[in-house]
């Protein structure tokens, strides 16, 4: 065979990339119980805060009370997974300069991220079991039929694709800015209150809900949840999911181009 054929890609060293960051999750254990009982006062936080505005407001007719509990308790169970930044070691890498010797190894780069990334969100997923429990201490979460719960599944799978590759975009602006702190707090602040992981975007003023509806936050944490509580039926399941189908696309374009750019701009400066 040809010596230019490209090397046969092997799925083994990234499945051992997850194991790894698995296990250096599991290792901080303290981390671990003080997000499981940050979890619990959250939930029961805003149970107390939804019930008292609920006895002094009328209720909306998408959300009564008991949706509205079970809104905000899936979206902090989701949190779990979506509120972390997969794709973090990128910019540890580029700030410390390793990133260099990254581009010599027999891998493919950002699949190692994707890998290191998606070990870390295997171990909190596996939290959501403990954390599910400890909720329905507090609250009841209404269980929606398999359908739904299918459905809710595969846009929430598409939601994350979505958060990766919006991090994925952030980390790579440190190929050019090198500190990107403050843009994060400003993107997660966006997510939390644009996404609808803090106050559903039902509650929005029509004129800024159609807006904010078109935005990647959104189809990262409002379209699962609405899909969950039943708020979005499923005569509009192809339409929403299509809709963060298209923002995964547009953003893993944006990331493939900006990571082909920064590549370069590495390779220039290091030789």
């Amino acid at each position: 065979m040809s010596v230019t054929m490209r090397r046969r890609f092997r799925l083994e060293p990234y499945v051992e990339f997850a194991k790894r960051a698995i296990a250096r999750e599991a290792t901080y254990r303290f981390n671990v119980f003080t997000g499981l009982g940050s979890l619990v006062v959250r939930v029961y936080l805003l149970r107390t805060v939804w019930t008292a505005l609920y006895a002094h407001n009328a209720a909306p007719r998408e959300l009564p009370l008991h949706a509205i509990v079970t809104y905000s308790t899936v979206a902090l169970l989701m949190g779990l997974v979506l509120d972390i930044d997969q794709t973090r070691a990128l910019y540890d890498r580029l700030h410390d300069g390793s990133i260099a010797t990254d581009f010599m190894k027999p891998i493919n780069v950002p699949l190692y991220f994707f890998a290191d990334g998606t070990g870390e969100v295997l171990f909190h997923g596996a939290l959501l079991v403990p954390a599910l429990g400890f909720a329905l201490l507090l609250v009841h979460v209404d269980v929606p039929s398999l359908g739904v719960l299918a459905a809710f599944a595969v846009s929430f799978l598409l939601g994350y694709f979505v958060g990766f590759f919006l991090n994925f975009i952030l980390n790579c602006s440190a190929f050019w800015t090198l500190e990107i702190s403050a843009v994060q707090m400003i993107v997660t602040w966006l997510t939390d209150l644009l996404g609808g992981q803090l106050v559903p975007l039902v509650f929005f003023p029509a004129a800024l809900a159609g807006v904010v509806y078109a935005l990647p936050f959104a189809a990262m944490f409002s379209t699962p949840l609405l899909i969950y509580v039943g708020v979005i039926g499923p005569e509009r399941y192809f339409d929403v999911m299509a809709s963060q189908l298209a923002w995964i696309v547009v953003l893993g374009t944006v990331s493939t181009l900006l990571w082909r750019a920064g590549a370069r701009r590495v390779v220039v400066q290091g030789g």
